[in-house]
């Protein structure tokens, strides 16, 4: 079911930007399993956030990788690190995440629009 009560004003407020995933690892405190992430936005900075991605990538395919996150979101405490952004994917039938990526290179930090 799709709910259809959000406006053009509430788009506008989300922050969608492309970076690049500089560092990952186990992030062996939180209860499900799930990535540490560095991911460079250029302008905007470094930011740290986890990811439930371990099913489908594997560390070394992640480094260098671009992705898009919301980087305006408030910071949440998750186990023992605070998530700055929330990279963005498509749930499958199995619950598994793709990332979303674009299709070609850009500049880190660049908006979605």
């Amino acid at each position: 079911m799709i709910t259809k009560n959000l406006n053009w004003e509430d788009f506008l407020k989300v922050d969608m930007r492309i970076g690049t995933i500089l560092s990952a690892e186990i992030f062996k405190e939180a209860k499900n399993p799930a990535y540490k992430l560095i991911v460079d936005f250029g302008a905007l900075g470094k930011l740290k956030t986890s990811a439930q991605i371990t099913n489908l990538y594997e560390i070394d395919e992640l480094i260098g990788r671009q992705v898009v996150a919301i980087v305006n979101f408030p910071a949440k405490q998750i186990a023992n690190i605070m998530s700055e952004c929330l990279i963005l994917g498509g749930l499958g039938e199995d619950k598994d995440v793709v990332l979303l990526q674009p299709e070609r290179q850009m500049p880190n930090g660049s908006k979605i629009s």
